[in-house]
């Protein structure tokens, strides 16, 4: 009996050692579907994890096959403004570009992984359906696509964020009647970095044709779209492309894109970790 019981405690003590090697790392992300889905192909490109086939720019935690060995990922998935505020509170938070920017954090030299800039994560000028073809948003997007913002995107943020505009513009759209468009006001709802920097570029040119741009800045992802659906601006600039089709399918709203600006690679930030030890992997 003796034997027995001897046997048992020495499997148990067995098994909760090899328990013991699995250790839980806690990793915050945002809970919108395109960038949870985003982080989740930024730690899988890492080998931090293998997502489930077929798992697509939307995967959630439920996609998530296997992850590295001896290492247990627990996602804490919050509103993506407030994975910033409790980065100290889990061992890794992968943010958002322009919260990381405007919580002080650099993502080429602060972040422990950072995303490729070749992405399809491009962040877009969206306007209501309809408005598409007006003057007013081919003056917008001719103005954000020339080369004074791309030459300010790439030597202002060094990488943070990267201008992707293919026909670059002299600021201008030969096919606008700027004439008539003198005078008048182009809304545009931002958040703040980089978009609305980027933005005061933008007016400074549409001045030029005595046009004003009204920069209405937010705070979150879900505002800017329903700003522009209600007619309360004319345009937004904050979000990429899987984002704004993932937001049209999820609510019904007519967002129109009128110009790909730059990417803003995605970044994982030690918060308890000061590195990638945790995760088991190098970086």
């Amino acid at each position: 009996m003796k034997k027995i019981l001897a046997l048992v405690l020495a499997l148990v003590l067995t098994l909760s050692a090899a328990a013991a090697l699995a250790d839980t790392v806690t990793i915050a992300v945002p809970n919108d579907p395109t960038n949870e889905g985003r982080a989740l192909l930024l730690l899988q490109s890492a080998g931090v994890l293998t997502l489930k086939e077929g798992a697509g720019l939307e995967a959630t935690k439920g996609d998530i096959a296997s992850t590295v060995e001896g290492v247990d990922i627990e996602l804490t998935e919050v509103e993506a403004a407030l994975v910033p505020e409790i980065r100290t509170d889990v061992d890794y938070a992968i943010i958002n570009n322009n919260f990381a920017l405007q919580a002080g954090l650099n993502p080429v030299s602060d972040s422990l992984l950072i995303e490729s800039a070749d992405s399809p994560y491009v962040n877009v000028v969206s306007v209501k359906e309809g408005n598409e073809t007006t003057d007013a948003a081919k003056a917008l997007a001719a103005a954000l696509q020339s080369q004074k913002v791309v030459d300010f995107i790439n030597e202002t943020y060094a990488g943070a964020a990267v201008a992707t505009v293919e026909n670059v513009t002299d600021g201008f759209d030969a096919t606008v009647d700027y004439e008539a468009l003198k005078g008048t006001t182009i809304s545009v709802a931002a958040t703040p970095v980089p978009h609305v920097e980027v933005l005061k570029v933008a007016a400074e040119i549409l001045k030029e044709k005595e046009i004003t741009l009204d920069i209405k800045e937010v705070t979150d992802y879900v505002t800017p779209n329903e700003f522009v659906e209600n007619g309360d601006v004319f345009a937004n600039y904050f979000a990429h492309q899987p984002y704004q089709d993932s937001f049209n399918a999820g609510n019904g709203t007519h967002l129109v894109t009128i110009a790909g600006i730059h990417v803003e690679p995605m970044a994982l930030y030690g918060g308890k970790q000061a590195d990638l030890s945790a995760l088991k992997i190098s970086k």
